[in-house]
């Protein structure tokens, strides 16, 4: 541990009560959550933790419990909380399946770098290892896909994992921590001495001779270009990211985890790259000669084929994380620290530049991507998310599950404070979108938008109980195609139009399905009916859902097939249509 046991006063005094001699375990726990300003827990409660949840009782004035549904949910929910608000998550489960419910959650958060604690119970110790009723080795299960995780043996060093639990999620590269505490670790009796809340370990400073060499590199480029990521929001480094692409006079791109890192309308600004990013971004990057990528991951969704990505010059890595230095990419210079201090230290080196040559040539490419615009005036993709720019204020968060709607969104849609379009990028979860809508709605406090396909909605519908229970001022986009838009796509581009088990033919009513679950609801077919209803929903005090019907034929682009050259990008529905023979 990093810091030592702090003792007050008051420490025998816990909710009120009078402490003359030890704590159960679960007293501990709940006290070192108070502790570490916990001010919402998400769970769901079951036998190896009624402990535990008998402590919050107590202690109910000053955390909120929210139950879900279902553990994943209740996983979700604490990582928008987290991606909301910079804080750490907290999400509680039962052994057994409610352990194993959470592993998807967990996951989600392990690959975009969310911080978050879980605590799961597990069966008494000695039961352990006799295949007891709900016993499942969690930490086992979890351990590829946490930053650490505990079971924790002893009561008496309880308190001390739980402290180093939230130092790590939130110290370095953030990530999930998993505390597995066994049922009479709950009951059992330890003396509780009060810690100061978790102070993350300082940023890594980088080394004065990977600046320099950096600085070297970029003074010398003729075009160069600066891509970020989902570590530039952690670092709260936006505002310097802008200053060097300014200083160096560089156009900007991100990944899909970088968008709202920085202001949309930020001149230089391209949008977000990839296999579905725009079309300008994405050709600009590809012609670089000097590639400044800070806080992000090269996957191939960002690269396309490895061996014919960013072939003209060199790869400059600012991250956090050494093990991400030339692990796809190869790098030519990296600088190893927190992308706010390394910045800081890296501007004063850099020359001042304008590359006008470079930024021409820029242009060029941005005006060719405003001939591949949608101007239909129908109740299209596009229109519904221009319709959601102009009524959301723009600190109300925006939410997406994960298909062709999240891409959608992504292109479409405008932003200008950090924090505000959440969605799960490395793990790309089905299913993550309402739960992360009731976290980040009860952590800011604003109004989320959760935009959604019927694919997903079907796996997370459910949690509308939850909103409608907490009148939780979320309101649901659903654009339903009736199909698995993002798979029949690729079906349609790439499987000679084999549509294997992506047409959804269900009865289903989503609007009196809502309706049922306690959230207003409306259906949508034409522009004004969008904004009429949305308007309607922004006004609303609890969950609201507008279901907007969009064809199964309506496609994403550009867009790449998995393992292809950036130089294969489909960038229009011509291409599209040439592609399937029509």
């Amino acid at each position: 541990m990093t810091e030592e046991r702090k003792p007050r006063s008051d420490e025998s005094v816990f909710l009120g009560k009078t402490y003359d001699g030890p704590m159960t375990g679960a007293q501990i726990l709940v006290r070192s959550l108070i502790e570490q300003g916990v001010d919402t827990v998400f769970g769901y409660p079951g036998g190896t933790v009624i402990d535990i949840y008998d402590a919050l009782y107590d202690a109910r004035d000053l955390i909120l419990h929210v139950e879900t549904t279902h553990e994943q949910h209740a996983c979700h929910a604490a990582d928008g909380y987290a991606r909301s608000t910079g804080r750490c998550g907290v999400v509680l489960a039962t052994s057994g399946p409610g352990a194993t419910n959470l592993v998807t959650g967990i996951a989600t958060a392990f690959l975009d770098s969310i911080p978050l604690v879980a605590i799961t119970g597990n069966v008494s110790r000695g039961v352990i290892g006799t295949d007891g009723f709900q016993e499942l080795d969690i930490t086992g299960v979890t351990l590829p896909i946490t930053k650490q995780n505990y079971f924790v043996r002893d009561v008496n060093r309880l308190q001390e994992v739980l402290h180093e639990a939230f130092e790590l999620a939130m110290s370095d590269r953030k990530g999930p921590v998993l505390v597995d505490v066994p049922k009479d670790v709950q009951t059992a009796l330890a003396y509780y001495q009060p810690w100061l809340p978790v102070v993350p370990t300082p940023p890594i400073e980088p080394r004065r001779e990977s600046l320099q060499t950096a600085a070297d590199a970029i003074n010398q480029a003729q075009r160069p270009f600066v891509y970020f990521g989902g570590g530039v929001t952690a670092a709260e480094a936006g505002d310097l990211v802008v200053e060097l692409a300014n200083r160096i006079g560089a156009p900007l791109g991100c990944s899909l985890m970088g968008v709202s890192a920085i202001p949309t309308d930020t001149p230089g600004f391209l949008g977000m790259e990839g296999m579905h990013g725009h079309f300008a971004c994405t050709k600009a990057m590809s012609q670089t000669d000097c590639l400044v990528a800070i806080g992000c991951r090269f996957n191939d969704r960002s690269t396309g084929a490895i061996g014919t990505f960013a072939p003209n010059g060199k790869v400059i890595r600012i991250d956090l994380d050494s093990s991400e230095f030339s692990k796809t990419v190869e790098d030519q210079v990296d600088v190893h620290g927190d992308a706010g201090v390394s910045l800081r230290r890296l501007l004063p080196l850099l020359e001042p530049n304008t590359h006008e040559k470079w930024l021409r040539t820029v242009r060029e490419l941005l005006a060719q991507e405003r001939g591949y615009a949608d101007y239909r005036e129908t109740l299209t993709p596009a229109n519904i998310m221009k319709t959601i720019n102009g009524l959301r204020e723009s600190d109300m968060p925006v939410v997406t599950d994960v298909g062709q709607h999240q891409m959608w969104a992504a292109q479409y849609l405008s932003f200008d404070v950090p924090r505000t379009f959440i969605t799960s990028g490395g793990l790309g979860t089905m299913g993550f979108g309402l739960g992360a809508s009731i976290g980040a709605s009860l952590a800011t406090g604003r109004h989320v938008i959760l935009v959604t396909g019927d694919g997903s909605f079907a796996m997370n519908m459910a949690e509308l109980m939850t909103a409608a229970e907490f009148q939780l001022p979320i309101t649901v986009v659903l654009l339903n195609n009736g199909v698995l838009g993002m798979v029949r796509q690729m079906q349609s581009l790439f499987k000679h139009q084999r549509y294997s088990q992506t047409t959804l033919d269900r009865p289903v009513d989503y609007v009196q399905i809502a309706r049922a679950l306690g959230a207003d609801s409306m259906h949508a077919t034409t522009p004004v009916d969008f904004r009429r209803a949305l308007e309607h929903a922004m006004a609303t005090h609890g969950p609201t859902l507008i279901e907007c019907p969009v064809d199964k034929d309506e496609f994403v682009t550009p867009v790449l097939q998995i393992g292809a050259s950036l130089d294969e990008l489909i960038v229009n529905m011509d291409d599209v249509k040439a592609r399937m023979g029509r």
